[in-house]
């Protein structure tokens, strides 16, 4: 069996402490003088409600923005997300609670629904539950994206039961997608959706469904795309298709949801162009949708991805057969993303003062290291062979860019150590 690690980080070098935020650094040496070894998120609300704005102004009314709830559910986060969009994507019960939490607390969202204001939450997923289903068609969700025939039955049962109509939308798994970038995902066998060949008989037995409203499709085939031309060719692609294919069957089109994957620059700190949203709005402007149209837009990790950082203590450095080990207190059960995607997460390493005395405090200085985690497994691995210039038992690491699917997307159970704190700077 191989050990799935990260890529090697040479010939990176760990970025200058001064890369992080002034207010960042306060909090955390503010965490460093408690008893407790530092493993926590920290969060800047504002940074994520700054991208939401942007991408917000840069499209038009036609085009709403849902922030993925998946991405980053911490309350702080989606409470400064939701003046600046325009509703959420959910997957789960609990997720469709921190969303209808945060618009009754807007105040203006239009609780309860109704036919002609449904709630501003759209549902995806491969296998929702019928308890799942029932809590979105009593919310009186803007769309639920089902998945399959199968599900378009249970949603019609469970609305005929309560006595309501429930938007639906159909998940849409296409044949292909005729642009460049890193679009090119339809076609190949996944749990997501409805192959497009099927689509045209689930539309049938959805239409004679009772208490459906079908509204349009949902077709999300995007995956981190840094390019703004293309990722607008794939929005206008996803309304052209949804135009023929509701004219086709006799759909009443009303709703495109074109998924998430706009993408991050993980590597912006050390020049990686990001992704242009200004551009992306000036193709998008060019799209015309019929009148009456919604196109649905899914951010997740854009919009938060740079609004947190994963910091942890150095309980240790090690040296060993050419190898210096930064030992971490927390890793893959904190933050598995690294190891996960594949990916090289950099780091900055944070000093902190202070060292009982007595103790000797090992450190390493102008070399590579490999940054662990606590945990008892070599696959607890965070990133590798990266230079720095000098890190020591007691300092901090941080990973900027740890705002999506970190404390989410974590192994918190995994031995038993205490999950990562949050905190909202």
């Amino acid at each position: 069996m191989s050990i799935v690690l990260p890529p090697s980080a040479a010939p990176r070098s760990a970025y200058p402490a001064r890369v992080l935020p002034g207010p960042l650094r306060r909090r955390l040496g503010e965490l460093a003088e408690g008893e407790e070894p530092v493993s926590a998120y920290l969060y800047d609300g504002e940074v994520a409600a700054g991208r939401a704005r942007a991408l917000r102004e840069a499209l038009p009314e036609w085009a709403a923005v849902h922030y993925a709830v998946k991405a980053n559910s911490f309350p702080g986060v989606i409470k400064a997300l939701t003046p600046h969009v325009d509703g959420f994507e959910v997957a789960s019960r609990a997720e469709l609670e921190l969303a209808l939490a945060a618009l009754r607390e807007k105040g203006d969202a239009g609780l309860p629904s109704s036919p002609a204001s449904p709630v501003p939450v759209v549902a995806a997923g491969p296998a929702k539950s019928v308890p799942v289903l029932t809590a979105l068609v009593r919310a009186g969700v803007e769309a639920i994206n089902a998945e399959s025939l199968l599900e378009l039955h249970r949603i019609s049962r469970i609305a005929v039961t309560e006595g309501v109509t429930a938007r639906v939308a159909l998940r849409v798994n296409p044949a292909d997608i005729p642009v460049t970038g890193s679009l090119r995902m339809g076609g190949v066998p996944s749990q997501f959706g409805i192959p497009e060949p099927d689509v045209p008989e689930v539309l049938r037995e959805a239409l004679r469904l009772p208490g459906l409203d079908v509204t349009g499709f949902h077709i999300h085939a995007a995956s981190n795309n840094l390019d703004a031309d293309s990722q607008a060719a794939y929005l206008r692609w996803c309304v052209e298709w949804s135009v023929r294919a509701a004219r086709e069957h006799g759909v009443e089109l009303r709703h495109v949801d074109i998924g998430g994957g706009i993408g991050v620059a993980f590597e912006e700190l050390a020049g990686e162009k990001p992704f242009d949203v200004a551009r992306f709005g000036e193709s998008v402007r060019r799209v015309e949708p019929p009148s009456g149209v919604r196109v649905i837009l899914e951010p997740g990790r854009f919009l938060v991805a740079d609004c947190g950082w994963y910091a942890a203590e150095v309980t240790d450095v090690k040296h060993g057969y050419g190898t210096v080990f930064v030992v971490l207190r927390g890793g893959i059960n904190h933050f598995q993303l690294p190891t996960s995607w594949d990916l090289v997460h950099n780091i900055a390493v944070l000093p902190v003062e202070g060292w009982p005395e007595g103790l000797p405090r090992p450190e390493a200085t102008d070399t590579r290291v490999t940054v662990v985690g606590e945990l008892c497994t070599p696959e607890d691995t965070l990133l590798r062979d990266v230079r720095v210039d000098r890190v020591r038992a007691g300092d901090l690491v941080v990973f900027p860019y740890a705002g999506s699917y970190g404390w989410e997307f974590a192994m918190h159970s995994f031995l038993g150590h205490p999950v990562a704190e949050r905190h909202l700077l």
